[in-house]
């Protein structure tokens, strides 16, 4: 059976305050500045998030989770990335992979690579082996580059039957 393969570009931002925790790919990072966001602020969850809903054309996380909704204040964003997989799974698309670059001055996040590509794994039930996550600095440059926000890419690859089209 032939598969037919579907590609999502996710982007998420936020500007870096103090008083917040730095949550990315759902592991606490230890640093003196966090994500200001309406929810906990997990730049590589909500692009993941977004890369998925787009792969399947589905919108973006704010159609389904809106910054304006109380419900969500300070959510952890798994909530939003489980939604996101169950979306496109009810579809009959599985997750081939994905891929995320994340753009921050500070901290370094070799230490913790291991440990959000594990967790990132766990909550799109897919193998480690799947998820790829990078980091890279804007090497001075803009707000990013300033250590007053980080940036998340990702890219999402999900995959069904050319058998169960809608």
């Amino acid at each position: 059976m032939n598969q037919e393969f579907y590609s999502g570009i996710g982007y998420d931002s936020h500007r870096l305050v103090e008083g917040r925790t730095l949550v990315l790919g759902g592991v606490s990072i230890p640093f003196e500045k966090g994500p200001e966001g309406h929810s906990d602020g997990d730049i590589i969850f909500h692009a993941l998030t977004d890369a998925l809903l787009g792969a399947a054309a589905l919108g973006d996380i704010g159609q389904f989770f809106a910054d304006s909704d109380e419900r969500w204040k300070d959510a952890k964003s798994a909530i939003f990335l489980k939604h996101a997989v169950e979306e496109v799974r009810v579809r009959g698309y599985r997750i081939v992979n994905v891929d995320v670059t994340v753009v921050l001055e500070e901290p370094r996040l070799t230490p913790f690579r291991d440990r959000i590509r594990n967790s990132v794994a766990t909550v799109l039930e897919i193998a480690v082996r799947r998820v790829s996550i990078k980091a890279k600095t804007a090497e001075g440059l803009g707000a990013v580059g300033e250590g007053r926000s980080t940036e998340a890419y990702a890219v999402a690859m999900i995959a069904r039957s050319e058998s169960s089209d809608e």
